[in-house]
């Protein structure tokens, strides 16, 4: 059965590869939702407001991490949890995309699409 509710932005993939621009997304839309306190260490959050934050959370994830994390009722708890499965991917795919991004040669590729499949 596929979701019934829209998505805000692209859930979080498994692998990890869209991480870094989940995490940006997730966090600009809490921000926006009011919501962005309940991720943050030592918050005193609502209740309310932390279940609205973990179904948000578990609305944009794929469906093994969302299994995975099945007991995590803490939004910060799963934040951090996220954080550190995913967040080495910041020191290993972003310097080799900026250094791409530096370089790049659109001679190389016949479209930018192509190349925007190739680095991503």
């Amino acid at each position: 059965m596929s979701n019934l509710s829209k998505l805000e932005f692209v859930a979080l993939d498994i692998s990890g590869k869209n991480y870094l621009s989940w995490v940006l997304d997730a966090d600009i839309h809490f921000t926006a939702k009011g919501l962005g306190d309940s991720i943050i260490e030592g918050n005193n959050t609502l209740s309310q407001d932390k279940a609205k934050a973990i179904i948000f959370l578990r609305h944009h994830l794929n469906e093994n991490p969302k299994v995975e994390y099945l007991t995590v009722k803490d939004p910060l708890e799963l934040w951090v949890g996220l954080k550190g499965r995913y967040d080495h991917l910041k020191a290993t795919v972003l310097p080799m995309a900026r250094y791409e991004w530096m370089h790049l040669r659109l001679q190389d590729y016949k479209t930018v699409i192509e190349y925007n499949f190739v680095v991503f």
